[in-house]
């Protein structure tokens, strides 16, 4: 599989959404946050990926629009927080993420929990994409009975459902709801906050690549079609993390990865989190 830093998937609107991220999920607002997706621009990354509820959409949009790369060539996602789950309050939380960016569009809008009033949320990011104000529109932390759900409502079909996805929680069969409906998914907390360098399975493999198990785990997802988002501040880390291309997993390393899952969370069940 040929995959570079350029790499995207095309999502069911034509959007093209590249597969590697940066995520700034518990990036400190200020120059932690600022720093951080400048290290990523500067290695070619194209994706960055925040929310209002991480406070740090203000320092994400400083550093998109400092013209280190075109903000065109840049893919920004941002969520609608569980307090803003209404139609309304989707509709304030919309514009109050876009003053912070300081964008006149986004790239992708997501519900970020299934709770509250998700339903007229949605009705809300329909509307916003269809005044062209976000190019594509999404759902985050959705289950099967969720994503069914919204599939029978919903006028514009959700673009990306991202959710906790890693070598330990691989939820197979939503992945494969999302990608029969057309569906990206996108993976959080890929790397386990950490904990796939501890896996000896991933160690293994990563010895026979000249690699890390995080660059092995990261990889594991492109090649799976699924986006990655992993959560740095350190430009070596940055940098590391996208150090992905100059290998591939052969099926026995696929095989040997799919078999670690052992259905453990590290965050909440979207079934209880009330926000």
């Amino acid at each position: 599989m040929t995959l570079t830093i350029d790499s995207t998937i095309t999502l069911n609107n034509g959007v093209e959404m590249p597969l590697l991220g940066l995520g700034v999920l518990q990036s400190a607002a200020g120059s932690e946050t600022e720093c951080a997706v400048r290290y990523a621009l500067e290695a070619n990354y194209r994706h960055i990926d925040t929310a209002a509820i991480y406070g740090n959409e203000r320092e994400v949009g400083k550093s998109v629009n400092a013209g280190i790369v075109s903000r065109d060539d840049i893919f920004v996602t941002s969520k609608v927080w569980t307090t803003n789950l209404s139609y309304e309050g989707a509709k304030h939380a919309f514009n109050a993420s876009m003053e912070k960016l300081g964008f006149d569009y986004l790239d992708l809008y997501l519900i970020h929990w299934p709770t509250n009033d998700w339903r007229g949320a949605w009705r809300a990011l329909e509307e916003l994409y269809e005044e062209g104000r976000v190019r594509a529109i999404g759902v985050s932390n959705f289950l099967p009975h969720h994503l069914n759900e919204l599939l029978q409502i919903c006028s514009i079909r959700p673009a990306v459902n991202q959710y906790e996805m890693h070598p330990y929680l691989q939820q197979p069969e939503l992945r494969k709801l999302c990608q029969d409906n057309g569906i990206a998914v996108t993976a959080w907390s890929p790397i386990m906050k950490g904990r796939v360098l501890a896996v000896p399975e991933l160690v293994a493999i990563g010895e026979k690549h000249g690699k890390s198990a995080v660059q092995v785990t990261l990889r594991w997802l492109l090649q799976l079609g699924v986006i990655a988002i992993p959560k740095s501040v350190n430009k070596d880390r940055i940098e590391a993390n996208a150090d992905l291309y100059d290998f591939e997993l052969s099926e026995d390393d696929m095989a040997t990865i799919n078999a670690l899952d052992q259905g453990e969370r590290i965050g909440p069940h979207p079934d209880t989190f009330r926000g």
